[in-house]
Order: structure tokens, then sequence, then C-alpha cells
């Protein structure tokens, strides 16, 4: 081998040093501060949930597990167990139940879609309450609104996609 054919390796420790300047920077500073609790004077936390047609303002504070749906019992609204099941599913995840009250108004669509809203508006309230319980809720997927909607019903259709009956005679 010819001495001209060897590589200086100087600029690999430069490019290091740019890359540990860029993971110093403040932005990843930010990103690492503890986020602070949104809290009212009263003690309660606010969220808002979605799903389909349904908004649900829901409010969470320090309790003994009481839910409260447009001013009735959680087994009064919801009256069926599946839907009791959907609103506790993020207590179970944080490992929070029975520690916090919920009052909540909801309005729009059906029941199904009210109980998928009120669990929205509860997680979010959950981290704004406490926010290390994000990653928590976050992994079971309470925080992301569900997109699904129903598909409109298009001209020249019965439905949305089905068709009218077709007679060849």
């Amino acid at each position: 081998m010819s001495d001209d054919t060897k590589v200086e390796t100087t600029e690999a420790p430069a490019g290091m040093a740019a890359l540990e300047t860029l993971t110093e920077s403040p932005v990843a500073e930010a990103a690492a501060a503890p986020v602070e609790p949104k809290i009212d004077n009263l003690g309660r936390s606010y969220a808002t949930g979605r799903r389909k047609d349904a908004a649900a303002r829901v409010w969470v504070k320090r309790g003994t597990g009481q839910m409260k749906i447009n001013g009735k019992n959680v087994t009064e609204y919801f009256a069926r167990p599946v839907l009791q099941m959907i609103l506790a599913q993020p207590f179970e995840a944080a490992e929070r139940v029975g520690e916090f009250d919920v009052v909540a108004t909801v309005r729009g669509g059906g029941l199904s879609g009210q109980a998928g809203a009120v669990r929205h508006g509860i997680s979010r309230a959950l981290t704004h309450f406490e926010p290390g319980l994000r990653p928590a809720l976050k992994a079971g997927g309470f925080l992301t609104r569900d997109p699904r909607v129903v598909e409109r019903k298009k001209y020249g259709k019965a439905k949305a996609r089905r068709s009218f009956q077709f007679s060849k005679r």
C-alpha cells in the first residue's frame, strides 16, 4: 500500500461533537422538563372527550370513585355493563380505581359513542391531574381520539354503499 491511500479520520470526532451539542439543546431540555398539573381552585381537572358525534365535558377530582353523567349515577345513565366497563378502563390502566370522582356532561350521538367520549375525557383529565399517568394511558390507547365516524350516504345508493335491488327483467 502506498502512503497516499491513507484517509485521515479526524472528521468523525468533530461530527460526534456536533451531535452532542444537538442533544444538549434547549428543545431537548424542554421535552424532559416535568409537566405541571392543571388543577382549578376547586381541586378539579377538566378535559373534553370526543367519539363519533358525541362530545363530553369531564371534571375529575380526588374522591371515592363516584361518577355522575348528566346529573345521573353512572349505573342509571349507562345501564349496560359493557358501557360501564368502558368508563372504568382508564382508572384500571392507571391503577387508580376508586380514587377519583367524575362529573361529566355529554351530548350528541348514541350511548356507545357517549361512553367512548366520556372515557376519552376521563383519560385526558387524569393526565392533566397527574401528568405521570400519561405513559400508562397512552399505552392503553385512551388518549387517542377515535377518528372513525359514520360514512356519508351517496346519491344513487340506498345507504352509504348499499345499492338498490337489481332486477334483470
